[in-house]
């Protein structure tokens, strides 16, 4: 079976395609690819051309998968921190910038279902690899299996003795470099009492360790090694959140926070076990960044984030970037230009001075600043929020289709069909950045996105009452409907 690289880098299911065999001619094409001539270091100086950092998230066999990577890098000649334990994704991009390594390999399937395991390819600058990266890791993916050239392999044992391979603890120089960014006084001087959800993901323990010595009082719930994740896709949505729920309910915290599978992703829960989606958590973000703060720059979000990231930012004076879906988008904006805060809806989110990466624990840990600085409740700030720059209500369906239909064909009927109005409201302006996006008079809008890979149409809406939200996915049904 192929396989394919994408931007994100490889996915499958474990046993199935995700094999030890598979893994490291992946880990062959890695060596090989960063081995040659073109792979782009030119954006970090003084960079170690044979450095590399490998990680692990919790998943089945991920430990072992990961001292996998190390063997065949180590016997292409690089020098590998290999992470003494399963760390969060963005601890281990941040130890690739900070060691200057020439990329990371981290072992995970980020939010997928538990029976998947993956690779994510990360560059030297502390980010996702450039999508020229990853093509060129499949290029020799394929070149070697036609040549019949297997993987290179070191014991493992001999590449420790010969220094090739050397345990680290990613943590403390994260940890160091979120307090340059992370206002821990004040949250000491108002200490917190919450509930932390990590799903039974690689984020276990870090924001309660980073906030040792602040005064709050946590509690951790999921925090223990699952690696089937309780039956649970580990995805900080309002469905998977039970456990989050039951421990507010018992009076254990008056907020609660969570990460995903590799804690790239943030979700978030008042006091009263309602849901805080990642767009409330973005502008919430914004506002403390630029009203408390007194920060500025630029401020980017994907094609499905909310506009009240527009609203606050027209007020404040700041340009606003578009992206289609997915962080690299995000990411080439943060490395060229003055961003302040960049994310999607599904969580991934980062701000002025961090890492071009969607970042669970720092967005978690700049939410109890936030509360602690406002000295009101999460549902207090949501409200206020909603009342300033909503209201905002949003949606998002996944909708199956008789068959497979490629994007263009799906977004030329889109644009060649547009409605003029929806729920009696006018559609103003029609997108096709990724998808089709029509976006409301009022400022409310309706994204349809064709998946590149299975039959699957994604409905995304926002609106300014549940009704028009209910009736822009309705849209969005019949639209499915169609395709016979």
């Amino acid at each position: 079976m192929p396989i394919h690289f994408g931007t994100d880098g490889w996915r499958a299911v474990i046993s199935d395609t995700f094999t030890f065999s598979n893994l490291r001619m992946v880990a062959q094409a890695i060596a090989d690819a960063a081995a040659s001539e073109h792979w782009d270091i030119s954006s970090s100086p003084n960079m170690d051309p044979k450095k590399f950092i490998v990680g692990f998230d919790t998943r089945f066999l991920s430990d072992r998968y990961a001292a996998e990577v190390a063997r065949v890098l180590a016997a292409n000649g690089f020098s590998v921190l290999l992470a003494q334990s399963d760390a969060p994704t963005p601890a281990i991009s941040f130890a690739v910038k900070n060691n200057r390594a020439a990329g990371g390999v981290m072992i995970t399937a980020s939010h997928n279902a538990p029976r998947y395991n993956g690779v994510k390819l990360k560059a030297a600058y502390g980010g996702s690899a450039l999508p020229e990266q990853c093509r060129r890791v499949e290029v020799y993916i394929n070149d070697n299996e036609e040549r019949s050239r297997g993987p290179n392999l070191m014991d493992y044992d001999q590449a420790k003795k010969a220094g090739l391979i050397t345990k680290f603890n990613p943590l403390p120089a994260y940890f160091d470099h979120l307090r340059t960014l992370i206002d821990t006084d004040a949250i000491a001087e108002n200490p917190q009492h919450f509930v932390i959800d990590s799903m039974y993901g690689s984020g276990r323990g870090a924001i309660r360790a980073f906030l040792q010595g602040t005064g709050c009082e946590i509690t951790e719930v999921r925090g223990e090694m699952n690696p089937g994740f309780g039956g649970v896709h580990p995805e900080p949505i309002a469905k998977n959140l039970g456990a989050l729920t039951g421990a507010l309910g018992a009076g254990l915290g008056s907020f609660g926070l969570a990460t995903d599978g590799d804690a790239d992703r943030i979700g978030a829960m008042d006091e009263r076990g309602q849901f805080v989606d990642p767009h409330k958590i973005m502008a919430l973000a914004l506002k403390h960044l630029v009203e408390v703060r007194g920060w500025t720059g630029s401020v980017v979000r994907t094609v499905s984030t909310t506009r009240m990231i527009d609203r606050l930012a027209k007020r404040y004076g700041l340009k606003v970037y578009e992206t289609p879906v997915g962080f690299n988008h995000i990411a080439d904006y943060m490395m060229s230009e003055d961003i302040l805060i960049g994310g999607e809806e599904s969580g991934g989110i980062s701000f002025k001075g961090h890492i071009p990466e969607g970042d669970g624990p720092i967005m978690g840990l700049l939410l109890v600043e936030i509360i602690a600085r406002a000295r009101k409740p999460l549902g207090e700030l949501v409200a206020n929020l909603l009342a300033d720059v909503g209201p905002a209500f949003y949606e998002r369906a996944d909708l199956r289709l008789n068959r497979p239909v490629a994007k263009q064909e799906m977004t030329d009927l889109l644009i060649k069909n547009a409605p003029a109005q929806i729920g009696g409201v006018k559609v103003a302006e029609v997108s096709n950045m990724d998808g089709v996006k029509y976006i409301m008079a009022d400022d409310s809008w309706l994204l349809i996105r064709p998946s590149g890979t299975e039959p699957v149409l994604r409905v995304y809406a926002e609106g300014r009452s549940m009704e028009l939200v209910h009736e822009l996915l309705g849209f969005g049904q019949k639209v499915a409907e169609t395709v016979v």
